[in-house]
């Protein structure tokens, strides 16, 4: 199967304490001031049922009752949730016209569930092609040393089982996610998120216009 770009499926990707809500907000304010119908979610989630997969996944490790996911649970979790999200959420809203912006996407399962885990990357895009099926027009990478990012993260108090993972772990998340956007810069587009947050909300809101003009 081949997968179809969805030019209205935007896209935010990014290491933990990146920003992206913060970004998925100025995103979704300046689609609506154009007078588009805009759709903000979310990954692990989107639908019900793909947040009650997003509770198995991030329950913290040692959580009563949890038995944390084998690598390959994880991954398998993931898509069957990101299939969820995908027909239930991103293509109805697509079909009726409107943006769709979402807080991570298949980029991230080539991230941590790829680089970080160890998983096969073929395999994941094997998933991606033949489960998931498309693929955003515009990636946001909201890039930031991993020592910084998870001084936010981890500022902010209860961090998940996968927040909780070693510093090695998102540094090989950060590498994947950078060797991404060189190899398809025309869709992944990479913000210094170590700016502050309205310096790297309005630089991406400048990229989005900029990705929409480019459309006409």
């Amino acid at each position: 199967m081949t997968l179809q770009v969805r030019p209205r499926l935007v896209t935010l990707e990014g290491g933990e304490g990146a920003g992206k809500s913060t970004v998925l907000e100025a995103l979704r304010d300046a689609l609506v001031a154009a007078g588009e119908e805009v759709v903000c979610t979310r990954e692990p989630g989107g639908t019900p049922l793909a947040e009650r997969i997003r509770g198995l996944l991030l329950e913290p490790a040692g959580a009563a009752g949890h038995e944390a996911p084998a690598p390959e649970t994880e991954l398998l979790l993931m898509f069957a949730a990101r299939a969820q999200h995908v027909r239930g959420t991103i293509e109805p809203a697509l079909a009726r016209g409107a943006w769709v912006i979402s807080d991570r996407f298949t980029d991230a399962s080539f991230a941590y569930q790829g680089a970080a885990r160890g998983g096969d990357p073929r395999f994941i895009a094997e998933l991606e092609r033949n489960v998931v099926g498309i693929t955003p027009g515009l990636t946001l990478l909201l890039d930031v040393p991993v020592a910084v990012g998870l001084e936010r993260a981890r500022g902010r108090g209860g961090v998940d089982r996968i927040e909780s993972e070693a510093d090695e772990f998102f540094e090989s998340v950060r590498e994947a996610y950078l060797g991404r956007a060189q190899a398809e810069p025309d869709r992944i587009r990479v913000v210094d998120a170590r700016q502050p947050a309205g310096t790297v909300a309005t630089q991406a809101v400048a990229l989005l216009r900029a990705y929409r003009e480019a459309l006409r």
